[in-house]
This record gives C-alpha cells, sequence and structure tokens, in this order.
C-alpha cells in the first residue's frame, strides 16, 4: 500500500517503511543501540531526502527505546544517576548540533555533510566491530581462554575534579567526562539522527570502565530523552520531521524492540555482533559510493 509523506513529499510502500522500523528495532533490543545509524542511510536509499531522514528518524528510535529502556530497568540494568547525566549532556549537545544543522542547511551542504559523516563513523566502527568479534570466534574454536579487558576508567577521566559516586555503575569519577560524553553523542544525534547507542556503549565501557551489566539499559535510557530532545529540536527549527514516516517506522520499531531482547538470550553475541559489522560496512560502502557517483541528472530545480 502506497502513502503519501507531506513533508518529504513523496509517496511510499507503507510495508517497507514498516519492515525497516522492524529490523532497527531489533537491533535496538539486541544491542542497545538506537539503530538511527541504518535508518537514516536506508531512508536516504529509498529516495528520501537527508534532511527529512535525519529528522524524522530519531521519533523512532526514541519510541523503540522506550520499550528495550522499560525492560532493563525492570531488570535493574540502569543506572538512573549516570543516565541523568548523560541525558544532561545529551541534550545540551542537541541543542549546538541543532544550531549546526541549520546552518550547514542555510549554505547547501548538509546533504554532503551527513554522507561524509557516515562513511567516516560506520566504516571505522564497522572494521573495529569485525576484529573485535573474530578475534572472540576464533578463540572459541581454537579453545583457548578468552580474557575479559580490566574494567577500569581512562586516566584521563580520573584526573577530573569533582567526582562523584554512581553506585550501580560501580564507580568513582567526576561527571564531568560523562556530560562531555553525552553532548558528543547528542550533537551527532541531530546530525545524523543516530541514537548514538554503537558510540555511547564503547565509550561507557572503555573510557568510563562502567559494569557491563547496566551499560545497555543506561544507554538506552539516554538515548530515549535525547532523541526525544533531537525531535523537538528539528520540529522548531528545521522543520523537516515528517510524523507520516516516522509513525510507520515506530509502528515497526517498537515490535522489533521485544522481539531483538528475546533473540539477543538465544543467539551467540558474537554472531550477531558480526552480522551487524558486516551490515555496518556495506551501508558505508553504499554511501562512500553515493559520494564518488555521477549522478544521470546533474542539475535539478527544486519549488519551496
Amino acid at each position: 500500500m502506497d502513502i503519501y509523506l507531506p513533508i518529504a513529499e513523496l509517496s511510499v510502500h507503507a510495508g517497507v517503511i514498516i519492515l525497516l522500523g522492524l529490523l532497527v528495532g531489533m537491533l535496538s533490543g539486541m544491542f542497545g543501540v538506537g539503530g538511527g545509524f541504518l535508518t537514516t542511510p536506508l531512508l536516504i536509499f529509498y529516495g528520501i531526502s537527508p534532511a527529512v531522514a535525519v529528522a524524522s528518524s530519531t521519533t523512532q528510535i526514541a519510541g523503540t527505546s522506550i520499550s528495550g529502556a522499560i525492560a532493563h530497568a525492570r531488570g535493574k540494568g540502569v543506572d538512573f544517576r549516570m543516565g541523568g547525566v548523560l541525558v544532561a549532556g545529551g541534550v545540551t549537545g542537541t541543542i549546538a548540533g541543532g544550531l549546526l544543522f541549520l546552518e550547514l542547511q542555510r549554505i547547501g551542504q548538509i546533504d554532503v555533510t551527513v554522507a561524509i559523516l557516515y562513511v567516516l563513523l560506520l566504516g571505522g566502527i564497522g572494521v573495529l566491530m569485525i576484529r573485535e568479534a573474530k578475534t572472540v570466534i576464533d578463540a572459541k574454536r581454537s579453545g583457548r581462554p578468552i580474557k575479559p579487558p580490566a574494567r577500569r576508567h581512562h586516566p584521563l577521566i580520573a584526573a577530573l575534579p569533582m567526582r562523584w559516586r554512581f553506585y550501580r555503575s560501580g564507580l568513582y569519577i567526576s561527571p564531568i567526562a560523562p556530560f562531555a560524553i553525552g553532548f558528543a553523542v547528542g550533537t551527532l544525534t541531530v546530525m545524523l539522527g543516530i541514537g548514538g547507542g554503537f558510540i555511547l556503549v564503547p565509550a561507557m565501557i572503555y573510557l568510563l570502565g562502567m559494569s557491563t551489566r547496566v551499560v545497555v539499559g543506561t544507554s538506552l535510557f539516554q538515548i530515549l530523552f535525547v532523541a526525544a530532545s533531537t525531535t523537538m529540536v528539528h520540529a522548531l527549527t528545521t522543520r523537516a520531521v515528517d510524523i507520516v514516516l516516522a509513525v510507520l517506522l515506530l509502528i515497526g520499531g517498537v515490535a522489533g524492540a521485544q522481539l531483538g531482547t528475546r533473540l539477543a538470550s538465544r543467539i551467540d553475541p558474537e554472531w550477531l555482533r558480526l552480522l551487524l559489522a558486516a551490515l555496518v560496512i556495506i551501508v558505508a560502502v553504499r554511501m562512500a559510493l553515493g559520494l564518488a557517483w555521477r549522478p544521470d541528472e546533474i542539475y535539478s530545480i527544486e519549488l519551496s
């Protein structure tokens, strides 16, 4: 069934958009990521403009994060104090990112900027994920014991003043560090329409040294509020939020988050991570090709 998107100004197949939301929701439930790093590029490949894809995908991210965060909160898998600091940084970052997005849109460089940032981020993160997953899989096949990484925060973070105790995360660090990480994730959320979980989760583990049992839940808690703030920023500034597109994504996303949470407990996490990394690399390559390919029509006329 085709449906017209009033802000994107084109017709799409509702089933395809719902399936896309279902896929992204599953990733949210399995890995604690918002899934926007796949939603936005796939919407762009489908023909939706980058500005509308970025602004609308964050609405779906907020919806899927609610479902996942509630599930983890019930199992005491959320550090609300740490999450509050991350949210404060993230909301501040969304305001800064919104101003930058608006300026790039004004000078006509937002499409190229979004594509370049996606190629760099997805390419780098995909390679790192493949290396990590392959190391674990090879170790299991050879029977070698897998030594877990030491859980400690970065020396630079240890030197920051004004330390707080984050009991559920098992940390005694300055709130400046999680605030700064939240700010960076909030800025990227506005610029790219991502939840930021694929950046936030490694940062929480390797920079802050958080306990892994609360990482995914706390990440989803932060993503929920930052994605909601991002949607509001875009609605008030760029006015590129297509509510019809967002609702279609949300229908599939909420169901997918619950399904992903169940699958995560049944499938080997290393193979899941390897599959996700391969998907990330494919999207990054496709975005890079889009930057290099010469379009059939170099010039186009758009009425506004």
